[in-house]
């Protein structure tokens, strides 16, 4: 449905830049509502001024509109930092556990690490699932 908006504003500019109507597709973006208009109207209302105007005021806006897109995001990006640490975290709780495992049985073997390594792989496991997950959003 948003594809469709976008495409209809598009269609809708590049027909009243065709035939010169800049105040049309001005007019156009005005009454469209989110970033996408925005960032054309910007660059349409500098038409006059010469294409290295027009692509400043693009870019410029351009980074506004994506600044303001990004408002609400500063919990995920915390996530998706802290989520490997976390399994890393768990990795060092279960090494500690298999030393200790070996301490108190005096012996090496698997059966006596493996509690250990299986805290310690699971956690880095479950700390890149959420990482990943989150980095998709």
């Amino acid at each position: 449905m948003a594809t469709t908006n976008v495409q209809k504003l598009l269609d809708g500019i590049e027909e009243n830049v065709k035939g010169g109507n800049y105040e049309g597709a001005k007019e156009l973006c005005r009454n469209t509502r989110g970033p996408v208009a925005s960032i054309f109207y910007q660059g349409l209302d500098r038409v006059g001024q010469g294409l290295e105007n027009v692509e400043k005021a693009v870019t410029s806006y351009g980074g506004v509109q994506m600044a303001r897109l990004e408002n609400n995001l500063t919990w995920i990006g915390l996530f998706i930092a802290l989520a490997p640490s976390f399994g890393f975290l768990g990795t060092v709780v279960g090494m500690v556990q298999a030393f200790d495992d070996i301490e108190v049985a005096g012996d090496i073997s698997p059966t006596v690490v493996a509690g250990g390594m299986k805290v310690a792989l699971l956690t880095t496991i479950f700390g890149l699932i959420v990482a990943i997950i989150l980095q998709i959003f």
